[in-house]
């Protein structure tokens, strides 16, 4: 976007104090956006894996998070204000997200973040956001402990009142996936296998776990490493197991490479997986040995939903890359829930937004908890731990070299 900048007030009054910009701006289309008169300029970040590995579902959450900026400009969402969003590239590491979250709350424009994909990132951001009373919102993060704490089955205290998230929890994910390999495909012997990360030993445990409360048997574990190529000697433990069934807790890099060397070796069953394998990526990756494979993921189909058909054809219109299926629409209300509580700070403020820093994020903090709208995958809110109410999960399988939902409802945890 190109933007002609007329004045540029810059305050003196305080270290918190926002900057205002008098400005008019236009896209590349020549569509003007926002007021003609001074605007403050807020920043919302975006932390995912814009590069390398993950980088298929990263790349979808930065550009869902950037179409609801551009609407909340072209629609002058919050009067006198004009968005814009800084994506920071985490490569699916922890320790570059802590150094993305003190780079994003260090910025005095930045009211929010959007992210990131991984729960083992986000575990060492929480604190850094928590620190600068600035809300995090991720539209991917699964694990229970991030939200409810690391006793979250026997005792839950939320740790950080700054975070929460649009997508439900591996405990309704893990035991959503077990009910249907149990109840829906009728496989009564599963091989479960870990990447040994945060996310993906967490969701294997809860798949394990349910699983046997269903009748069913763990025939066998084992975990990998994120990175490896070869599993030669994981397939081999699979064949003789006996499984009808493996369960892998991770993401589709390694996956994709598991079940095409199973398939190699003649073990003609499917694989299981979390959201964290839900991409295109997978099937392009794995070929034909994906046929049959599964994979659950949060909430409904994007292309079932009324409500996100514009940001659909607007994402394909873009050519934006990666794959907005798993989570660009939650990052786009994530986004939306952060902008709604600025409006909510500045219709509290006589239509204005606070001019200092603190003040607002403080505010937004607690604008985003009393959340409560439509949004592109249906009711935003949150509950008093910081996860969303919307709890529908979905099954889907690849048939034809694609995916396509085959089951959708909700987790049974009795």
């Amino acid at each position: 976007m190109r933007q002609r900048s007329l004045v540029i007030l810059t305050s003196v009054l305080t270290t918190g104090a926002l900057t205002l910009t008098a400005c008019g701006s236009r896209d590349d289309s020549g569509d003007k956006s926002g007021d003609s008169g001074a605007a403050t300029t807020l920043t919302i970040g975006v932390d995912a894996p814009l590069s390398g590995e993950n980088s298929t579902t990263g790349l979808g959450i930065q550009y869902g998070a950037q179409i609801a900026v551009d609407d909340a400009n072209k629609n002058n969402w919050v009067p006198g204000v004009k968005f814009k969003l800084k994506a920071l590239d985490d490569k699916a590491q922890p320790a570059t997200g802590q150094s993305n979250a003190t780079s994003l709350t260090g910025d005095k424009t930045a009211v929010g973040a959007v992210g990131p994909l991984n729960s083992g990132v986000a575990q060492t951001m929480q604190q850094v956001f928590a620190s600068a009373n600035m809300v995090q919102i991720s539209p991917a993060n699964t694990a229970p402990e991030l939200t409810q704490g690391k006793n979250w089955q026997t005792d839950k205290k939320r740790p950080f009142k700054t975070y929460f998230r649009t997508a439900t929890t591996d405990e309704l994910q893990g035991s959503f996936a077990a009910g249907y390999a149990y109840n829906g495909l009728k496989k009564k012997k599963a091989f479960v296998v870990d990447d040994k990360q945060t996310y993906g030993a967490g969701l294997a445990k809860i798949f394990n776990e349910q699983f046997k409360k269903l009748g069913g048997k763990v025939v066998g574990t084992d975990h990998v490493n994120t990175g490896d190529k070869d599993f030669g000697s994981l397939v081999t433990k699979i064949k003789n197991s006996g499984a009808d069934l493996l369960y892998y807790g991770g993401q589709y890099d390694e996956s994709a490479l598991i079940t095409k060397q199973l398939k190699d070796a003649g073990v003609k069953i499917p694989l299981f997986g979390g959201d964290g394998m839900f991409a295109s990526t997978y099937i392009e990756a794995a070929g034909k040995a994906s046929e049959g494979d599964l994979a659950t993921a949060i909430g409904v189909p994007a292309d079932t939903l009324p409500a996100a058909k514009t940001f659909i054809q607007t994402y394909k219109d873009k050519g934006y890359k990666g794959d907005y299926g798993a989570y660009g629409a939650y990052a786009y209300d994530a986004t939306t829930a952060i902008i709604k509580a600025v409006k909510a700070a500045a219709d509290a403020n006589g239509g204005k937004v606070p001019t200092d820093i603190n003040d607002l994020r403080s505010k937004v903090v607690d604008g985003v908890q009393k959340s409560d709208f439509e949004g592109l995958t249906g009711k935003i809110s949150f509950d008093q731990y910081g996860d969303t109410t919307n709890k529908q999960l979905t099954v889907y399988q690849v048939e034809k070299g694609a995916w396509k939902d085959v089951e959708t409802g909700t987790a049974d945890l009795k």
